[in-house]
């Protein structure tokens, strides 16, 4: 006889706990089902703000002989003792063996009370049951990244500015806190100083700087043609990537 992990389902706030999480069954299973890809938010990276309501959408396909019958709430696992159940999955066939099975869960940091310890690599568990009666259980299914929203400013000084003078580039670098319930200076950074020439449609690389013990930037270069500066950060697993909006300098 099947026994299923316990898993409480959520129907609408995140479901987050200070205590141990229920122990799960190992991975197992009957029959030729098998999971063949799982999806979180489209790229496995969920990135969320300081407060309001995000939807994280978690898709998991499967295949049997028979076809897929349904899929049990997906229960998901992070750092910190997090640990989120889904809605019920809808099960939507692709082909006669195949379906993607898509469920959902609603967040809201402050509302929740993530901490920034639960950044980071997240798992998800499927149950999923087969037409004829196959199943399959498999923790660590797939994984993905939640992550702590970024922004980052620009601004390049004086304008206009002479050629051959110095431009002067600040900016700050700044990720939610969770925690503090507000964005935080992200600190020793490497972000690129990057500028695009009136006319072009490439950004060209000028630089890397680190940012400060506030998450603060500031470098210096020479003016030579009218464009954009920007700061570009390329992320960090806890941290997604991001660009500044570029400040246009006028070269005279």
């Amino acid at each position: 006889m099947r026994i299923r992990a316990s898993v409480a389902v959520v129907t609408g706030a995140l479901a987050l706990t200070a205590l141990a999480v229920p122990a799960a069954q190992a991975d197992g299973g009957y029959g030729d089902t098998k999971v063949t890809k799982v999806v979180v938010d489209g790229d496995n990276k969920a990135a969320l703000s300081t407060s309001g309501l995000k939807t994280i959408t978690v898709s998991v396909t499967a295949t049997d002989g028979s076809g897929i019958l349904s899929a049990d709430p997906f229960a998901l696992q992070g750092p910190d003792y997090g640990y989120w159940t889904t809605s019920k999955p809808v099960c939507k066939a692709s082909s006669h063996t195949t379906s993607t099975c898509t469920a959902s869960v609603k967040i809201d940091p402050k509302v929740d009370f993530l901490s920034n310890a639960m950044a980071g690599t997240w798992y998800v568990d499927a149950w999923v049951d087969a037409r004829d009666g196959d199943y399959i259980w498999k923790e660590k299914a797939g994984s993905f990244k939640l992550q702590r929203a970024s922004k980052l400013t620009v601004n390049a000084a004086p304008e206009p500015v002479k050629k051959g003078k110095t431009v002067t580039v600040t900016g700050a670098l700044t990720r939610a806190s969770w925690d503090a319930g507000k964005y935080t200076g992200y600190a020793a950074q490497p972000v690129k100083l990057q500028f695009l020439k009136k006319g072009a449609k490439t950004y060209t690389t000028l630089k890397t700087v680190k940012t400060d013990a506030k998450g603060n930037l500031k470098t210096t270069v020479k003016a030579s043609v009218d464009g954009y500066y920007r700061y570009s950060f390329a992320g960090t697993p806890t941290t997604p990537a991001v660009n500044a909006t570029a400040d246009f300098v006028d070269v005279r």
